[in-house]
């Protein structure tokens, strides 16, 4: 029997079958995808194959290949990954310049994630309603710097209902992963968009301005045009996962444009003679926090461990 895996706790999952069936299934001790150790290997959004067992639950056998997923490294297991959702359409990273600061650095990181999984990202700036005018400010010059690059960019404010409309109609007919860092607002997106969703949500902790996890499971959500959305619990870091060096640069679109210009193939654009990526930074055609990024990646990979830069 075929399924779309709709909601995973970590222990079992909930599949909906073809047929319109609602079935708890869970997975064999030993089961794991060919090839890529993972912390999670089935998720949200993988079409499976299960089968009934006498005791009234099922397994899950087999999933299909992938059209593609979002990964990143487990955040205490370096050798292994965490793979957030299957079969994506495109995802949307909701981000706040404060309450609490998104930095660049996650970011760029989820990014180039995306761009190597050959995952669309649209970029969801949140809680506009909440900033100064110096705020404001710096959110704007983030758009204008990821919209020259080629990533759209909204902005709303989920708790007072500004700038739904536009996202609804992103939403319709695809399948989405809203991400973002812990306390960004997405459970208080999913409220107003499917009120009929009572989506938990909690304050932000004052104390450390950090998000409190509210959303314990990954689950999807059925919207208009036979689309969903899928939310996951808040992550604090991403680490890169499965990233050779020498294809880093791929990742960041306007990194790559560049490297072709550079007088040696194998570039790594750190402090090469000749290199087009530096002089663009140089010139200001790439931004010096989009470079970081870059250089930070890099660092991880030397290091060959996760290491949480936010």
């Amino acid at each position: 029997m075929r399924g779309l895996v709709i909601k995973n706790t970590g222990s079992w999952y909930l599949v909906k079958t073809d047929d319109g069936r609602y079935v708890e299934c869970k997975i064999k001790g030993n089961f794991r995808l060919k090839g890529i150790k993972s912390t999670n290997p089935v998720v949200v959004g993988d079409y499976v194959q299960i089968v009934d067992n006498n005791d009234n639950a099922a397994f899950i056998t087999e999933i299909e290949d992938r059209k593609n997923y979002i990964v990143r490294r487990a955040s205490n297991l370096s050798k292994q990954s965490h793979i957030l959702a299957a079969n994506l359409d495109q995802c949307m990273l909701i981000v706040t310049v404060n309450y609490p600061e998104t930095s660049t650095t996650f970011i760029d990181r989820f990014l180039a994630s995306a761009e190597a999984y050959r995952v669309p990202v649209k970029l969801i700036f949140n809680k506009v309603d909440r900033y100064s005018q110096e705020e404001v400010n710096y959110m704007d010059a983030l758009i204008n710097l990821y919209t020259n690059i080629g990533y759209e960019c909204f902005k709303i404010s989920a708790k007072e209902n500004i700038g739904l409309d536009e996202i609804n109609r992103e939403l319709n007919g695809k399948v989405t992963l809203l991400s973002g860092n812990s306390g960004v607002g997405k459970s208080t997106l999913i409220n107003a968009m499917l009120p009929e969703e009572s989506q938990k949500t909690r304050e932000i902790s004052v104390m450390h301005n950090k998000g409190m996890h509210t959303t314990t499971y990954s689950e999807m959500f059925p919207v208009d045009g036979e689309g969903y959305i899928i939310d996951t619990p808040g992550i604090k870091g991403f680490g890169s996962f499965d990233m050779d060096e020498e294809e880093m640069s791929h990742y960041f679109k306007e990194i790559f444009k560049f490297s072709v210009d550079c007088k040696y193939g194998n570039c790594t654009h750190r402090h090469e003679p000749g290199c087009a990526v530096i002089k663009a930074v140089e010139d200001n055609y790439i931004s010096q926090s989009r470079y970081n990024s870059y250089l930070n990646m890099l660092e991880d990979k030397e290091e060959g461990k996760y290491r949480a830069a936010y």
